[in-house]
């Protein structure tokens, strides 16, 4: 998938995909996700200190178990360095 592809994931669609697996909708996961798909972060301590300039109450095992969320999810992969992927039809 290229850079652009994940860039055009809107975060409804994120938040769809977790809805449908019975997460609970948060501020801070609204605040994590929309950080992933306006920023390049390489590693979960980049999105981190980027979410922490907007929301000084985010902890990084949040930030840890919201990336582990999402790749269970299938909309998040590590080996493309934490960029939102596309979401397959029926993954």
């Amino acid at each position: 998938m290229s850079g652009e592809e994940w860039k055009n994931m809107s975060q409804e669609m994120i938040l769809g995909r977790l809805r449908e697996r019975g997460y609970r909708i948060t501020k801070q996961r609204k605040l994590i996700i929309s950080t992933i798909l306006e920023n390049d972060c390489s590693c979960c301590k980049e999105i981190y200190y980027q979410v922490r300039e907007k929301d000084q109450t985010v902890g990084i095992a949040t930030v840890y178990r919201m990336i582990k969320t999402l790749e269970e999810a299938g909309v998040i992969d590590r080996r493309n360095m934490y960029r939102i992927g596309s979401m397959k039809e029926g993954a």
